[in-house]
């Protein structure tokens, strides 16, 4: 083999490691709040009666997460933005470590929910951080794909923490479940500070300036084709947590299924996300990523009508489990195609855009929760009117769009 045969061999292998490690990292981050949130999941009838609070204040917790990971994504980006990639993300990850550690030493259900609120705000900048380094490095439909695999790496949160927060159970308490979130969040500082180079050069950082920062913000909430895809995977995306709110509440108190039981039908639900995310991957060399965008909203609402019609007629755990799985995996074709699209024109504010298109989901995130209840009609409902919020808005835009051209 030639000299030259055998160095384009080495860059090749090369590339394909650091691309590797890229996904490892970025994925880890990207799965830190769904972790977050999914491993406590089963837990949440013994915290009850452990902290002596009810159901709704459980659910406040989980609120309360969200609104931390929606106000901490405001503050990280554009500090991502004017200082690079890697000193916010370090410094969110030290405040998530801290902060869960302080969730497992709660004593009492306020503390508990200050605490989680702090975690929130410190996986945040994991969140809209690894999004950022994404824009930095591929653009177009390399862009869509990469996002697409980057839910095969951070789709395994949501499908092993509740299996493992299940497992978990068995032998320790609900605080041995964030003392394992903890471990999590220091291995991923780890990671970081050893691994992930800076991705922002010194010449594209932008003066952090409270002022300059509105600005941005003004303009992207003016740009209408960002706003319409952020819109549209925000409401598809709170559809997501209306689930998470009341699953928990509707499969093991009014179905009788147990942790172990409810953990594995999470993570079902889960590996549904990872295939249709991979699924994209393959058909957006075929197709336009606007055009799976509409179908992922389509089928998300007719998933969400049919968990709907299931509590309406109190139909067996099978009727809704179907739909529920349709509903859910659309995750996986929806959220790589609306933030590609959004963040496809902000080269330049990778980090803001992509703090708004955080704050457009868990905000409205947050005002699905309360809505859902703990049994299967508010959630179906909630569940299908934002997944229809989500394509009516899609058409809108799409709409405009055209007209516009």
């Amino acid at each position: 083999m030639s000299t030259s045969a055998v160095q384009s061999s080495q860059g090749e292998t090369t590339a394909k490691a650091g691309k590797l490690r890229y996904l490892l990292i970025l994925g880890g981050l990207s799965a830190l709040a769904p972790f977050s949130i999914d491993m406590y999941l089963p837990a949440l009838p013994r915290m009850s009666s452990d902290l002596q609070a009810s159901d709704a204040a459980l659910q406040f917790t989980l609120s309360a997460f969200i609104i931390g990971l929606a106000a901490g994504q405001l503050v990280a980006g554009p500090l991502s933005d004017s200082f690079g990639r890697r000193k916010p993300l370090l410094a969110g990850l030290v405040l998530y470590s801290l902060a869960v550690a302080l969730c497992a030493m709660s004593p009492s259900i306020g503390v508990l929910i200050a605490a989680r609120m702090l975690q929130a705000f410190g996986a945040a900048a994991g969140i809209v951080i690894a999004r950022a380094v994404v824009r930095d490095l591929f653009s177009g439909r390399q862009m869509t794909k990469f996002f697409s695999t980057l839910l095969l790496v951070s789709g395994i949160g949501p499908v092993l923490a509740p299996v493992l927060g299940g497992q978990l159970l068995r032998l320790t308490s609900w605080r041995g479940v964030f003392v394992v979130q903890a471990l999590f969040g220091v291995l991923l500082l780890i990671a970081v500070l050893s691994m992930l180079p800076e991705s922002l050069s010194a010449d594209r950082h932008r003066p952090a300036r409270l002022g300059a920062t509105l600005r941005t913000y003004g303009r992207l909430l003016a740009d209408r084709g960002f706003l319409g895809y952020a819109l549209a995977g925000g409401l598809m995306f709170a559809g997501l947590f209306a689930y998470v709110s009341a699953s928990s509440f509707v499969l093991q108190g009014f179905y009788g299924l147990n942790p172990q039981q409810y953990s594995l039908v999470f993570g079902a639900n889960g590996v549904g996300i990872v295939l249709a995310g991979q699924l994209n991957g393959l058909l957006v060399n075929r197709f336009p990523e606007r055009r799976l965008l509409a179908a992922g909203l389509a089928i998300g609402t007719v998933g969400g009508v049919g968990v709907l019609v299931a509590g309406v007629l109190s139909l067996p755990l099978a009727a809704l489990l179907v739909p529920l799985f349709c509903q859910v995996s659309m995750i996986g074709l929806v959220m790589p195609n609306a933030t590609s699209l959004a963040l496809a024109g902000q080269p330049d504010h990778a980090g803001a855009a992509s703090a708004l298109m955080g704050v457009a989901q868990f905000t409205i995130g947050a005002l699905a929760t309360p809505l859902v209840g703990i049994d299967g009609v508010p959630m179906g409902a909630v569940m299908a009117g934002f997944a229809l919020t989500a394509l009516i808005v899609f058409v809108t835009v799409a709409r405009a769009r055209r007209a516009r051209a």
